[in-house]
């Protein structure tokens, strides 16, 4: 797991985009983050028993482009001070998905009342990091512009299994005309902790998908005759494993509903 230093909530005495974003959800936002506090890392969630979480762990470290750990809590505390200082896990994310064997049972805006003592948070890389050096060269990102949700797909490519978790890679899909594709690529191999460059380019059904106006989860977007789709690992994978393996309980996030970070975007670069 990458470690990363304790940040301040405020610059001055400005309050932080992020912090903002995080007291938005408090007080109810349940709208996509993609675009919010722009040059934070935002994460994915996944939050399962202790009993559970050796095992997700080890299946996050086989499964590194789909499931980059950021952050990890520990056992039963909704805190993550190295994600901010002031986070609460609990209410800090605009929407949840509540999991029983397999199957979301709620999708509440808190999950004060689904909480426990045994609980441990795993906060995994998410794809909206890289967007923001993408957009910063000039690349346009197709469901930002259209203000909608990344489109999201299961996937043939199985992940490597680790206990219980064991099912298909999810990826996130952005459209782009061949040249800023290769573009696409240089750029987010600086990122690995959110995924790094893509695991596929064009020719969906190869990778399992029969139409890219149907995602699995997320919203269309359209693709031009001359852009072809390219497909980014996607920390929703935990998502798909969690039905897979009809686990008593978890917890997640909504798909592209994230958690917003204190960590700057910049931080992940590698390069």
């Amino acid at each position: 797991m990458t470690v990363f230093a304790a940040v301040q909530r405020t610059e001055g005495e400005a309050v932080l985009p992020s912090v903002e974003a995080r007291r938005a959800c408090r007080n109810g936002m349940a709208s996509s983050t993609a675009g919010v506090a722009n040059g934070f890392v935002q994460g994915n969630l996944a939050i399962l028993p202790e009993k559970l979480a050796g095992a997700f762990h080890r299946f996050c470290q086989l499964n590194p482009k789909p499931c980059p750990i950021i952050g990890m809590s520990d056992v039963g505390d909704p805190r993550i001070p190295a994600l901010g200082l002031d986070l609460d896990i609990r209410t800090d994310v605009p929407r949840y998905r509540v999991w029983r064997d397999g199957e979301v049972t709620d999708e509440p805006t808190d999950i004060m009342n689904h909480w426990r003592d045994d609980l441990v948070t795993f906060v995994l890389g998410c794809s909206f990091s890289f967007e923001e050096a993408l957009l910063d060269e000039g690349l346009p990102i197709r469901h930002i512009e259209h203000n909608v949700r990344v489109p999201m797909y299961r996937t043939n490519i199985a992940c490597s299994p680790s206990g219980p978790f064991e099912g298909p890679m999810v990826v996130s899909m952005r459209p782009f005309k061949p040249a800023d594709a290769i573009r696409a690529v240089q750029i987010t191999s600086r990122f690995p902790s959110v995924h790094g460059a893509p695991v596929h380019l064009g020719h969906p059904h190869s990778i399992g998908i029969k139409d890219v106006a149907k995602p699995d989860y997320g919203d269309p977007v359209p693709v031009a005759d001359d852009e072809i789709p390219v497909f980014w690992a996607c920390g929703v994978t935990p998502q798909a494993v969690i039905a897979n393996a009809k686990l008593p309980f978890a917890i997640t996030h909504a798909p592209g509903l994230m958690l917003v970070t204190d960590l700057r975007n910049r931080q992940l670069a590698v390069l």
